[in-house]
């Protein structure tokens, strides 16, 4: 089997990074590239990077999104070497999609969202994304910053407290527009996911059997603990029936006896 070239790997997978939209299917698909070619990872890590610091806003968000798809692929991989680097570098990558300038403000709920996630799923500590917050806060001075027109035809619009977009950071027309529909169709999907349900009872099985945890040596103690309770809970049940009925048979046998 012919080894590919690592030039037109790196090539190829830049493309599909700066041609991601909103749609999971573009993410995953970027995600099993760089999975496939996993012993490129530091190349490929490097390339993640690169983009970042060149590409639209918009892009960024995406490949932000891009992001969580492959390293809780990889992790579910054991391909630890994505989740390490990005791991060192994730400061980085937060300062490519939520720049200090503000250009990224509309960025920042996306950041905030993927780095929640990634520390759910335990690929993030919670101290690193908690002193990241205290950036992201600053960070944060309006949802609307990088994407709104200057007031009164001014084209000189000056940062912010020395902290916000510059007239030439601003998205044209057509980057808002194509950040409004991407957004809406992330909601729309995101709502669809919240009421998703298993087509079948197979389906919704095989969900509970995912979700349930292993049977361990507690659950048999405690297994075996419930039941001897049960024998003598039944047992006092028991005996208290035969205690009822022993004075009515007693009173017969009396009645009995003394009517002969």
């Amino acid at each position: 089997m012919a080894t590919a070239d690592p030039f037109e790997v790196r090539m190829r997978f830049s493309g599909q990074l700066q041609h991601l939209n909103a749609s999971t299917t573009s993410a995953q698909k970027a995600a099993q590239y760089a999975l496939k070619y996993k012993d490129m990872s530091e190349d490929l890590h490097s390339c993640i990077l690169e983009q970042l610091e060149k590409t639209s806003m918009n892009t960024r968000a995406n490949i932000m999104y891009f992001l969580e798809h492959l390293l809780e692929n990889a992790s579910k991989e054991r391909h630890n070497d994505y989740v390490r680097m990005m791991q060192r570098d994730i400061i980085r990558v937060v300062d490519a999609v939520c720049p200090e300038d503000g250009s990224g403000a509309a960025n920042v709920k996306v950041v905030r969202k993927v780095l929640h996630s990634l520390t759910s799923k335990c690929i993030l500590l919670e101290q690193t994304v908690t002193e990241i917050e205290g950036c992201l806060k600053e960070r944060d001075t309006s949802a609307d910053l990088g994407f709104s027109s200057p007031a009164n035809g001014d084209n000189t619009t000056r940062p912010r407290n020395g902290n916000g977009p510059t007239s030439s950071n601003r998205p044209d027309k057509r980057q808002i527009e194509q950040r409004i529909e991407e957004d809406r169709e992330r909601h729309k999907r995101m709502r669809e996911n919240m009421w998703a349900v298993p087509q079948s009872f197979e389906e919704e099985a095989a969900k509970l059997f995912e979700e349930t945890s292993d049977l361990g040596e507690d659950d048999r103690i405690l297994g075996a603990e419930e039941w001897e309770a049960f024998k003598e809970e039944m047992e006092a049940a028991k005996c208290r029936h035969l205690q009822g009925k022993g004075p009515t048979l007693s009173s017969a046998a009396l009645n009995g006896a003394s009517s002969h």
